[in-house]
């Protein structure tokens, strides 16, 4: 969903705490073994560049024009070379197996269509490529309840952001396997966008016919 001049301008204000506290390490964490040719889809301002220490090549992929004015703003702390790019998480203009790491990180909750934007990722992912995953999920009992139940006013309160959206089984749909996975839960009770899911996945093997 495309985010306006003003919302890209609050974005990074608004989430500082958030990034400095929980986000960062865990950015660090997953994105700083990364080699070879990185995609970075729905970029945004540009939080991963600093962390994706040993990758080859960046590509920066955000359709956000507003976004990607902020993200070439920080090139300069990429340790890689860095292309910016306007593409969709659903329509990516890149061959089959172009990368050998797809990251998500705070994006699958307000892309169009998820489970596509995952079908595409695993499409340019080399095979023995990585999916990287930083988003908040689907909660179970009463947490998924509840957000279900605020879904479409949270949706249009923050930028198309979908706090139901089961993107552990997202993943699982197109074809991804979980080879480390963390859960945790940041946020007050009452914040819809929980729990989180730090996870790193690869193709899964294909069944036996």
């Amino acid at each position: 969903m495309p985010c306006g001049p003003l919302s890209a301008a609050l974005y990074d204000r608004l989430t500082r705490r958030l990034e400095s506290e929980v986000l960062a390490p865990r950015r660090a964490q997953l994105l700083g073994e990364l080699c070879g040719d990185v995609l970075d889809v729905g970029a945004g301002t540009g939080a991963n560049l600093a962390h994706l220490t040993s990758a080859t090549r960046v590509v920066a992929a955000e359709p956000s024009a507003a976004m990607r004015r902020r993200l070439t703003r920080r090139l300069q702390e990429a340790r890689a070379p860095v292309r910016v790019d306007d593409a969709r998480a659903e329509a990516l203009p890149y061959r089959d197996d172009s990368f050998d790491a797809v990251v998500f990180t705070c994006v699958l909750c307000s892309v169009d269509d998820p489970n596509r934007a995952l079908e595409e990722a695993r499409r340019v992912l080399r095979p023995e490529g990585a999916l990287v995953v930083l988003e908040h999920v689907r909660g179970s009992g009463r947490l998924a309840a509840w957000q279900d139940r605020v879904a479409p006013l949270w949706s249009r309160l923050a930028g198309g952001c979908h706090p139901n959206r089961d993107l552990a089984a997202a993943v699982a749909r197109a074809g991804f396997a979980l080879q480390r996975s963390e859960s945790f839960d940041p946020f007050p009770r009452l914040v819809p966008t929980r729990p989180m899911l730090a996870a790193v996945a690869v193709a899964a093997p294909a069944a036996a016919s």
